[in-house]
C-alpha cells in the first residue's frame, strides 16, 4: 500500500473517460488500496482512479468512517436539487457551490465483484456524484455557473495555476479537503 500523487486540473488523464474494469486482480486490489491511503492522506472524502492517473472507473469514498468501493458505478436514478460547498483533490484550494442531486442512487460492484446498489443524500450522495463526474471526465468547474463563482480557501502558491474549465494548466502540488 503506498499514497500516490494526485493529478491536478491541467493534466490530460482528468479529462479521459475511464475504461470499465473487466475483473478484480492482484493489481486491481492494490490501486484500490492505494487509493484509500492516498484518500486518507491528502485528506479527503473520497478518490477516482483516474485522480491518481489510472484510467478506471475505480472510485473509494469515506463518510462517516463507512469505507465505500465502487467498480464500474453508474447512476440510475436522480431526485431533488441543491446547491452545496464542494472541493476537489484535483483542484486544489478553491470550492465552490455546485448544484448536484439531493438524493442518487447507484449501481456497481465491489472489490468482491458482487453487484450492488448504493442509495446516498448528504455528503455521501454528493461524493457518489462527484467521483462519478471523475470517471466521466468532468470536475465540479464544469458545473458551475461561472468560474467567479470559485472561492480560494488560502493564497494561492506561486507554483499552483489558476483553475481553468478547459482543463488547461501545470501540475502543481497541492490538496483541498471535500470529494
Amino acid at each position: 500500500m503506498a499514497v500516490r500523487p494526485i493529478l491536478v486540473v491541467g493534466n490530460p488523464v482528468l479529462r479521459q473517460k475511464a475504461m470499465k474494469v473487466k475483473r478484480v486482480d492482484k493489481a486491481l486490489e492494490e490501486l484500490i488500496d492505494d487509493m484509500i491511503d492516498t484518500m486518507r492522506a491528502a485528506p479527503g472524502v473520497g478518490l477516482a482512479a483516474p485522480q491518481v492517473g489510472v484510467p478506471l472507473r475505480v472510485a473509494v469514498i469515506e463518510v462517516d468512517n463507512v469505507l465505500t468501493t465502487l467498480i464500474n458505478p453508474e447512476i440510475v436514478k436522480l431526485e431533488g436539487e441543491y446547491e452545496p460547498e464542494e472541493g476537489c483533490l484535483s483542484v486544489p484550494g478553491y470550492w465552490g457551490h455546485v448544484k448536484r442531486a439531493q438524493r442518487v442512487t447507484v449501481k456497481a460492484r465491489d472489490r468482491s465483484w458482487r453487484e450492488i446498489r448504493l442509495k446516498g443524500e448528504g455528503l455521501f450522495g454528493q461524493a457518489l456524484q462527484h467521483e462519478i463526474d471523475h470517471l466521466d471526465g468532468k470536475l465540479y468547474l464544469d458545473r458551475l455557473e461561472s468560474l467567479d463563482a470559485l472561492q480560494r480557501v488560502e493564497p494561492r502558491r506561486p507554483h499552483e495555476p489558476e483553475p481553468s474549465a478547459s482543463g488547461s494548466g501545470r501540475r502543481p502540488t497541492g490538496t483541498a479537503s471535500a470529494p
